[in-house]
């Protein structure tokens, strides 16, 4: 009852928190001289009678709070705008763009906790010896690789000679799952590696140091004092009370990436959110641009719902704040 409740008070935060985002994206986008705002959301080539269907269909000419009002109302129903550029909807855009930018995101994030947690892991439960120093340098090694250049050297290194060798189940692109799990994977997995490889290193060292400090602790050398196996120790007692910095973590990375892998995406040619994003930004499309701000918030704010939610799995001492 009490995880219930704290899982309601969360929620509704969250709801808050996706309205003050909305209002402030109606405000500074919309606050401004009704012609401006009609141009903007028309497009920069936009002729006289485009822009004044753009102001009778979004009632531009009405009272700011009206207005104001019917985007709130639209958002609940999901209507994000229609982007007259491309002549689609904006829903129908991101619906096209997000399993792109989630099969990246997904995949990158059980490949970086999988290789980040057993390294940190092992490094804090063997510290100084001399698979704490090679994981060290793999680690720096890691965090100093620019993304878009280890995904250029995938694609030297890995893709071309593979291809050149008839060996074509790795691909650029992107391969919907709907075509089977082997394409979907093969078309993923350079873009996976290079997502993890600098994350994974950040989350070696966090939770290297974050097990380093709880193994210190007084109760895990009560526990060892009790006769409680190493293992035990570690796994039970010690990674538990660990984790928590690490998940905090994983929902900031988890929700920002959702919002668009933007190296990842043009490095590998993937039309996902990020790459889409970039390029209404480039051509001032506006209703994209708001439409693609009010979701990548909605994936921060879910990602810490859950990341709250972990926490009070993980400490029920947090249920009560």
């Amino acid at each position: 009852m009490a995880f219930t409740r704290f899982l309601i008070r969360r929620i509704l935060t969250g709801i808050l928190v996706l309205w003050v985002v909305a209002t402030a994206t109606f405000f500074l986008f919309f606050f401004r001289p009704v012609d401006a705002v009609a141009r903007q959301l028309a497009g920069r080539a936009a002729s006289p009678q485009v822009i004044n269907e753009v102001v009778r269909r979004l009632g531009l000419d009405q009272p700011i709070l009206v207005q104001y009002w019917h985007f709130l109302g639209n958002i609940v129903h999901g209507n994000l705008g229609y982007s007259y550029y491309n002549g689609e909807a904006v829903k129908t855009i991101i619906a096209q763009d997000l399993p792109i930018t989630a099969s990246v995101v997904v995949g990158g994030v059980v490949l970086w906790l999988v290789v980040g947690l057993g390294v940190g892991v092992l490094s804090a439960t063997r510290p100084r010896s001399t698979f704490d120093r090679v994981s060290t340098v793999g680690v720096l090694a890691g965090l100093s690789m620019p993304t878009f250049v280890l995904g250029e050297l995938l694609i030297i290194a890995v893709f071309v000679p593979l291809n050149q060798r008839g060996f074509s189940w790795i691909q650029t692109g992107y391969a919907p799952l709907s075509e089977g799990l082997i394409p979907w994977m093969g078309h993923m997995i350079l873009p996976w590696i290079t997502l993890a490889t600098v994350q994974a290193a950040v989350y070696t060292r966090l939770s290297r140091g974050s097990l380093i400090d709880t193994l210190g602790e007084d109760y895990i050398r009560t526990a060892r004092a009790k006769g409680m196996s190493e293992r035990r120790v570690v796994y039970l007692h010690g990674l538990r009370a660990a984790l928590t910095p690490v998940i905090s973590q994983l929902g900031i990375d988890v929700g920002a990436l959702l919002g668009g892998v933007i190296v990842v995406e043009q490095v590998f040619g993937l039309s996902g959110l990020g790459q889409d994003s970039v390029q209404a930004i480039d051509t001032g499309n506006l209703p994209v641009i708001i439409g693609f701000v009010l979701v990548a918030s909605f994936f921060v704010v879910a990602a810490n719902i859950i990341v709250d939610a972990a926490y009070a799995l993980l400490d029920p001492r947090v249920r009560i704040s």
